[in-house]
């Protein structure tokens, strides 16, 4: 009988993720891992709600700190695994912005949820330090998670978004990148084992990740070893 590894994973890691999966599962035949993506806040409730998940990948280190916070991680096997970029992306064509400040002359702006999403709370920060928070209000579109962002930006329902720089390279050319934003902080991909989790196949999985092989993988979709 195979043994089960369940993975809650930000829903940014869903393609670099599918494929570290199958080489994991290649190499480890006997191994069967399902994977749930989602906006990265809502994994820790579920799994504080009793879901089974044996490892916790995050988007940010807010989501894992509040996670530990919330005891559903076993101390000591947290672990950066990757970093990302924040960008600004708009539509294939679309007019760019210069620079930060020249958001201010876009209409529609989309965002993920600064208070539930990783890439809401960098793009708000990065706004805050920049004085436009306040101004641009009332032109953001709110998101429940990145993926969204990227959706609404590439059906041209909005005329830039905030995403994370392997959002918009897996986007296939229907976006284009504006610019890079800098923000107070790194974008960082921690994961841990739950507190439930089989932490001897929970840290494979993870060694696998942090292997070069498996930081080959992330590379290849846009990702920064830690």
């Amino acid at each position: 009988m195979a043994q089960k590894l369940t993975i809650f994973a930000a829903i940014s890691l869903t393609d670099a993720f599918n494929e570290l999966i199958a080489d994991f599962e290649k190499e480890n035949p006997a191994v069967k891992i399902v994977a749930e993506y989602a906006g990265t806040d809502s994994l820790p409730r579920k799994i504080a709600d009793g879901a089974d998940a044996d490892i916790f990948a995050s988007a940010d280190r807010e989501a894992m700190t509040k996670a530990a916070g919330d005891r559903v991680l076993k101390p000591g096997t947290e672990k950066i695994f990757a970093r990302n970029a924040l960008v600004i992306v708009v539509p294939k064509g679309g007019k760019k912005p210069a620079n930060l400040k020249d958001i201010e002359n876009f209409e529609r702006i989309a965002i993920g949820l600064p208070d539930s999403v990783p890439a809401g709370r960098y793009a708000k920060a990065a706004l805050k330090a920049a004085g436009l928070w306040d101004s641009l209000a009332s032109r953001l579109i709110r998101e429940t998670n990145v993926r969204l962002v990227l959706q609404s930006v590439e059906r041209g329902e909005v005329d830039a978004g905030f995403v994370y720089k392997t959002d918009a390279l897996a986007a296939n050319d229907t976006v284009e990148i504006a610019m890079a934003v800098e923000g107070p902080g790194e974008v960082e991909y921690p994961f841990a084992v739950t507190e439930k989790g089989d932490a001897a196949l929970a840290e494979k999985f993870m060694n696998f990740v942090l292997s070069p092989r498996g930081q080959d993988i992330l590379a290849k979709y846009g990702f920064v070893k830690p």
